[in-house]
């Protein structure tokens, strides 16, 4: 599991004095600060004005940086501060433990092969002086307002007033005049983004000028409405960009759609002696096998280490990377290969994995816009060619995806946690959680307010410390309709019975935003959901829903079972096994499923299993069987019940 971000040392790194424009006087008043309601959105108006930027562009700018959240001060994934996401180098250098790495975790999750782990990976730090400028804009927003960096990292009003300062050296270095027409700042904006090349430079400017045309409202982190009116008519001069002197990406032969900005950084298929290699298997999806499920991971590591260590063929393998700071993605694999990344190697075979540069147990260490838009609209595309359904039994998060034997499951990832904010990603899906079915449904689809629903986790420094209050898309299950009842047990986490706890690794009582269960009981405030086998309770009042209804198929034993067994994977019936290709368990995990409970259905397929033990792709198989599995959500995580032995109806 994702190990508490260290509290890294902080590093001072100088500016170079040429890359620095003469000071503005553009401080802001004095004691000008984030107070009433609408001070925010007075704050962004009389900054644009004193730096000749249009309002327009800085909200937008700032809307795809932070949502125009200031974060309590607390930094982004890569170190920026407040609502113009300013960055700062130490913190970017402060965390550094990659998720892979840990605890003996085998991310290929194959019984077929020995365990492939990312220990002993070297994940080295970049120094000081190797920083891109991208993660050092505090520094030089400093230098061109004048007002020191701490100031920058916690004032709100400070942090926007550099940010406009940095907009208005950006359009000086460009050769143009400020000016109140938007359209006249693409370049600008495009250089705001810290981004080293044209393609990722061009789509986070075309994503703030779609703010801009379509306009956004919302109420911050702070309380404040901050309000961007549509522009439809804007027409931005894109051709600015050429004069930045920015490099190509190397596109080679990458699998992306249009409006991303991705490169291909490949990762290596090597034998390294004794019969090992890494670090993925080569395969023919999806002629050979379905891909059904997309695998939203965060790294933690900086965006730089994770480059390196995709890039080694002793560590392990996903598809896509995503940057925070611009949305940037690099591609690692083409997606007819299989990935090491799930721990789970039925899902691996049939997924494709995404990895989100964040850490998802520093809370406040928040995810951009930008880079939720990017992921969106890659996701949206692979859900396209592939045919994968947008909702969240296809969607899955790594923390979503089961141990394939009872001996697996307390390694597996718990990643992106529960901050990552769901609901806001389907919405940029297109495909928004909104009810499918009245409020006495029976089924529910979890979906609390993400900004109101801030259930106090622990651990995410020490284990008995509370974390930061933040957000949360999850909600906590307990065994009676009472906060003060015990949380719900796992027993594949806990064999031995023990309560579940608010640590922030621990899933075992735990439902998220977009997954959907069956009803089991309504008390009052409190809805009961059939999970792990039992009853689980949610603080559900109808005045500050933390669900919605929903229409959806569920399955329950057949007549004459007592209770049927779960499983981690998908595998083929011992008879569908050719000769050479070793027969896999069918190995039930320690949960049942009792006669009278009910799951909801995620998809029906048959047991497949991809034979992949050796660097030669000459012997590969992809086995199919006869028997047919269902998938549902069955606790925090999904899992698989033979359809022999259920009965399905509709929810």
């Amino acid at each position: 599991m994702p190990r508490p971000a260290s509290r890294g040392r902080v590093l001072s790194v100088a500016a170079s004095a040429a890359l620095l424009l003469p000071l503005l006087s553009g401080a802001p008043p004095a004691g000008a600060d984030v107070t009433a309601a609408d001070s925010l959105q007075r704050l962004f108006a009389s900054a644009a004005e004193r730096h000749g930027v249009p309002q327009s562009v800085l909200l937008a700018v700032s809307y795809l940086q932070s949502r125009w959240d200031g974060h309590a001060g607390a930094p982004s994934v890569t170190g920026g501060y407040g609502p113009m996401h300013l960055t700062d180098a130490a913190t970017a250098l402060a965390r550094s433990a990659p998720h892979h790495s840990e605890d003996g975790e085998d991310a290929r999750g194959d019984d077929a092969r020995p365990a492939r782990t990312g220990a002993g990976a070297a994940a080295a730090l970049p120094t000081a002086a190797e920083l891109p400028a991208r993660l050092r804009t505090l520094e030089r927003a400093s230098a061109l307002s004048g007002i020191p960096a701490e100031e920058l990292r916690t004032s709100a009003a400070a942090n926007i007033e550099g940010g406009a300062a940095l907009l208005a050296a950006a359009q000086r270095e460009a050769g143009l005049a400020p000016g109140p027409d938007p359209a006249d700042w693409y370049g600008a904006v495009a250089r705001y983004s810290g981004a080293d090349d044209t393609a990722t430079a061009t789509a986070y400017a075309d994503d703030v000028f779609d703010v801009i045309r379509t306009g956004e409202e919302r109420v911050t982190d702070s309380g404040q409405r901050v309000v961007l009116p549509a522009a439809p008519a804007v027409v931005p001069e894109t051709g600015q960009v050429a004069a930045l002197g920015l490099r190509a990406p190397e596109r080679g032969p990458v699998e992306c759609p249009p409006t991303v900005a991705c490169e291909w950084v490949p990762a290596p298929y090597e034998e390294f002696g004794d019969g090992d290699y890494g670090n993925h298997d080569k395969a023919d999806r999806p002629a050979s096998q379905s891909i059904d499920y997309i695998v939203v991971h965060d790294t933690e590591a900086t965006w730089d280490v994770t480059l390196g260590l995709v890039q080694d063929p002793t560590y392990v393998s996903w598809q896509y990377s995503l940057r925070s700071s611009d949305g940037h993605v690099a591609q690692h694999l083409p997606l007819k290969d299989v990935g090491w990344h799930a721990g789970n190697w039925y899902v691996n075979a049939k997924s494709v994995g995404l990895e989100h540069e964040g850490f998802l147990t520093a809370p406040d260490s928040w995810y951009t816009e930008a880079m939720y838009r990017s992921s969106a609209r890659l996701v949206r595309y692979l859900a396209k060619r592939y045919d994968i359904p947008l909702d969240r039994q296809h969607v899955l998060g790594h923390d979503n995806v089961p141990g394939t034997v009872t001996s697996s499951i307390r390694g597996m990832h718990t990643d992106p946690g529960p901050y990552w904010d769901w609901a806001h990603y389907f919405r940029l899906l297109g495909r928004p959680l909104t009810p499918s079915a009245g409020p006495r449904a029976g089924v529910v689809t979890i979906r609390p307010d993400y900004a109101e629903n801030r259930p106090v986790y622990t651990g995410c420094v020490s284990a008995a410390e509370a974390c930061a209050p933040h957000g949360s898309g999850a909600v906590r299950l307990h065994t009676a309709p009472s906060a003060d009842a015990p949380l719900v047990k796992d027993i594949g986490l806990r064999p031995g019975g023990q309560d579940s706890t608010t640590g922030v690794n621990d899933t075992g009582a735990r439902a998220t935003t977009g997954q959907s269960y069956a009803v089991a009981e309504r008390r009052g405030d409190w809805t009961a959901i059939w999970y792990l086998g039992q009853k689980a309770w949610f603080h559900d009042p109808a005045a500050a829903p933390a669900s919605v209804g929903t229409r959806g198929t569920v399955l329950t034993p057949r007549e004459g079972l007592a209770e049927v067994p779960v499983y981690g994977r998908a595998y083929p019936e011992a008879s569908a096994y050719p000769a050479g290709v070793p027969v896999q368990a069918v190995s039930p995990l320690p949960y049942r499923l009792l006669a009278g409970q009910r799951y909801v259905v995620g998809l029906k397929t048959p047991g497949e299993y991809y034979y992949a033990p050796v660097f030669d792709v000459s012997g590969h198989r992809v086995v199919r069987g006869q028997e047919e599995y269902y998938q549902i959500q069955f606790g925090h995580r999904i899992a698989f019940v033979k359809a022999a032995d259920v009965r399905v109806s509709q929810g």
